[in-house]
């Protein structure tokens, strides 16, 4: 009798891949987690109940295939299932890698709940991906035909390369402008190796150029071109630069050296992972090594930071967060990581001052309770009375999230409407902003948000976009612009 493949969940238990020792792991910035063999990823794979109603799917921002893919995975049919997942995601092995799985796929997973442990889903996912690649089934984006239309993409971030291989795909004529000298935005200088070697995001960006979309690096719209050029040469032109501006807090001493923002501090740690020469990181100015550091801040780009300084060395690492474990932001995944590695968090804690003369010495803060909740539903941390406590901080690492940039004055547009919180404006229905035939898409449109988001507009907006040109003359964009 043949052996069955699927709704394995009771006879085997969930394992992720082998992780790397702590004591190695923590003094390189190699991923932690070693490949699954074939045979692991398809007894894993083999746990999906294939439940009627998919709620790893459902909440999936990308509705990936899931159960599917699994499916053929248990049965050893990678291609196809390499086939189902790049369907509808445009870098399944970065997802695999990235995505904080436990609070979407596998957090609603129904073996989960009923308390079997997850399907390992993102494991499987990366596993899928990186045999295709390995097997030589991932091929350069192809169109059937040449519509004689092009289409200007301002950010080379993944809502950006999502967009610009499905024009591609459709059969636009695809330029995509990045003020970096590196494709990939925050892909490439904003995430650590240890979650994401580079060579995973670069891969794609060749990929992408092998399928005839151009990159220009290097190209800052309001510096080296503007938006008014762009849309005279395409027609139609999408932004999706995300939000890169750090957002700051007022509090005495915030001003003093040795207080750096998140990330200037991972785009140095990258840079150097890549080779590059960077004088601040030379001279100590975001170099963690020998040093007390202290990030402030609960999301994933607090993860990063904190799990960055162990590698440098530093002497002490402590993460201060104004609530606790269960109400953080970020992955308690990544949170769990950082334990093992000797990141100390101090919860229910926020900074009052930075003490220093020359540079920062110190960081003041007091404790906090969670009150009632807001309007978001989530407590309000509330100031214990006489709770002050000092943590010794040579260095302290800003992650509080980020805003969007003067975008006015970057882009030189004022008929450009933008939202209160200054994220850009647009029709939800067709993706287009303010200005005719310009679309907007990613972070600088939703806020600060996760990869996986950023891929879902990406898109989406190309729908928007063929959609609006279908209904276009050629070249209509660019006689409006003039």
């Amino acid at each position: 009798m043949a052996e069955n493949k699927l709704l394995r969940f009771v006879s085997l238990n969930r394992e992720m891949p082998e992780k790397r020792a702590v004591t190695a792991r923590a003094q390189d910035f190699g991923e932690i987690y070693r490949e699954f063999v074939a045979k692991k990823a398809e007894d894993q794979a083999g746990r999906c109940s294939q439940c009627g109603v998919p709620f790893c799917q459902v909440h999936c921002p990308l509705q990936n295939n899931i159960p599917d893919w699994l499916k053929l995975t248990a049965e050893g049919r990678l291609e196809e299932a390499y086939e189902v997942a790049q369907a509808t995601n445009n870098m399944p092995e970065v997802c695999g890698r990235i995505c904080p799985q436990d609070r979407l796929c596998e957090g609603n997973c129904v073996i989960e709940q009923s308390g079997h442990g997850t399907v390992t889903i993102g494991a499987v996912e990366k596993y899928i991906t990186d045999t295709a690649w390995a097997k030589g089934w991932v091929k350069p984006v192809k169109p059937l035909r040449d519509l004689g239309r092009s289409v200007g993409i301002v950010g080379a971030g993944p809502a950006g390369l999502a967009a610009a291989e499905q024009l591609r795909v459709k059969g636009y004529a695809v330029t995509i402008y990045d003020r970096y000298d590196r494709a990939g935005g925050l892909l490439i200088y904003g995430i650590p190796n240890f979650k994401l070697e580079k060579e995973v995001v670069t891969r794609r960006t060749e990929r992408l150029i092998d399928g005839g979309i151009e990159i220009k690096l290097g190209s800052e719209i309001g510096k080296t071109t503007t938006l008014a050029k762009l849309r005279k040469a395409h027609d139609a032109v999408l932004i999706a630069t995300g939000v890169y501006k750090a957002r700051d807090m007022q509090a005495p001493g915030v001003g003093l050296p040795g207080i750096v923002p998140a990330m200037k501090y991972l785009t140095a740690s990258n840079r150097v992972c890549l080779g590059d020469t960077v004088k601040d990181y030379d001279s100590g100015a975001l170099n963690a090594h020998a040093r007390n550091v202290v990030v402030i801040g609960g999301g994933d780009t607090a993860m990063d930071c904190v799990r960055t300084a162990v590698r440098q060395g530093a002497k002490s690492v402590t993460c201060l967060y104004r609530r606790d474990r269960e109400n953080m932001p970020g992955s308690l995944r990544e949170v769990t990581h950082a334990e093992e590695e000797g990141v100390v968090f101090s919860w229910l804690g926020v900074p009052k001052a930075f003490l220093g003369d020359k540079r920062v010495t110190a960081v003041r803060a007091s404790r906090m309770r969670l009150g009632p909740a807001d309007v978001t539903g989530r407590q309000v941390p509330e100031e214990v009375p006489d709770s002050d406590f000092t943590l010794p901080a040579d260095l302290v690492i800003m992650a509080l999230g980020f805003d969007p940039e003067d975008l006015h004055a970057a882009f030189g547009e004022r008929d450009l409407a933008l939202t209160k919180w200054g994220t850009l404006k647009i029709d939800h229905k067709t993706m287009m902003t303010s200005l005719p035939g310009v679309f907007a898409a990613g972070d600088i449109v939703r806020g600060a948000s996760l990869v996986v988001w950023a891929i879902r507009d990406g898109r989406d907006v190309a729908e928007a976009i063929h959609r609006h040109l279908e209904t276009k003359p050629a070249h209509a964009l660019r006689q409006a612009a003039e």
